[in-house]
């Protein structure tokens, strides 16, 4: 074959995948991206700005956290509805244990501790007890938002660190510590889900928990197991949300929620269980993130950006049928 009969050949797959709707599938979230960034800089210049693009990054950085935890429990077929309030109680416990005298190291560790302990009850009452996910997280949402309220009275404590401080607005050029700390999160998720048996484990039970188990696969441990990477994620979160506010706020913010599922749908992860990738989802975070941020420069009312949310998930969510 021909050098010119290998370009031509090329040039035929790639017109036919172009033409395949399933292509568009798969690279939904990153195309939206692209287009997004464009658009965005054509309505104002400020969008790709150094600044902007910083601002941009720490944003998004609780999300892909969430996002990634989310990924691993959507990746066995299941739905944690209580990431954000677990969020919110593991920041209100840090609150609590700083303004009483903890120090910096025990109050993150209780916050990262509070998250895993909620995520493995999560997950011990869905494997062991067989409850539907959506419920048992449903109903976990509801107690840890109100744990959180009665823990603090309703109050904020302001956290007032030299460490946090830095950690919030410190960072390598335009990528800050939080940023950083989001992308060791996602290389370790990708490492852990692809390179590992435990990640074929998490895949095998969302393709078939009967045929996994027939195979020798414990997947009430998996489950159990993909909700504490959640819970423990979350807690990291906390923290990097603390950092970021510079208080500990009782009332849980459910958009980390609904955006944590979005961009895992976005990301092309089968909400079915046994399709998974961390790129995408973390990609999908940075698209909202981005659709947020470049309807606030262009003076969009508040009012509006969920509706914007809502219509691209729900068009990533019908891509997401054509995917093979």
């Amino acid at each position: 074959m021909t050098t010119a009969t290998v370009s031509e050949h090329h040039a035929r797959t790639w017109t036919s995948q172009l033409k395949d709707v399933s292509f568009w599938a798969e690279w939904a979230a990153a195309v939206g991206l692209v287009l997004l960034v464009i658009v965005f800089q054509i309505l104002n210049p400020a969008f790709l700005s150094t600044g902007n693009i910083a601002s941009m990054l720490v944003a998004a950085a609780i999300l892909v956290i969430l996002a990634v935890g989310q990924t691993f429990v959507v990746a066995t077929g299941g739905i944690d509805l209580s990431v954000a309030s677990m969020m919110t109680l593991g920041a209100v416990a840090f609150g609590q244990a700083y303004a009483n005298g903890w120090g910096l190291v025990w109050s993150c560790l209780l916050a990262v501790a509070v998250g895993l302990a909620i995520g493995l009850v999560n997950g011990f009452v869905i494997a062991r007890g067989k409850i539907t996910d959506f419920i048992v997280t449903l109903g976990m949402l509801s107690a840890a938002s109100g744990a959180a309220l009665i823990l603090s009275d309703g109050k904020p404590v302001t956290i007032v660190n030299t460490f946090l401080l830095k950690l919030s607005t410190g960072g390598i050029g335009i990528f800050g510590w939080t940023v950083i700390i989001a992308a060791v999160v996602a290389v370790i998720a990708h490492v852990l889900l692809f390179w590992t048996r435990f990640g074929t484990h998490v895949l095998a039970t969302g393709g078939s928990r009967e045929a996994a188990t027939a195979t020798g696969i414990n997947t009430a441990n998996v489950k159990i197991a993909v909700y504490a990477i959640s819970g423990l994620l979350a807690g990291l979160a906390a923290i990097l949300l603390i950092a970021r506010v510079g208080a500990a706020e009782p009332a849980s913010n459910t958009s980390f929620l609904l955006n944590s599922v979005a961009a895992v749908v976005l990301g092309g992860v089968s909400l079915l269980g046994g399709r998974a990738t961390i790129t995408g989802p973390v990609i999908g975070a940075l698209l909202l993130t981005a659709l947020t941020n470049g309807l606030t420069l262009l003076g969009v009312s508040q009012f509006y950006q969920p509706l914007a949310v809502g219509f691209v998930v729900v068009l990533a969510a019908l891509l997401t049928r054509f995917q093979k």
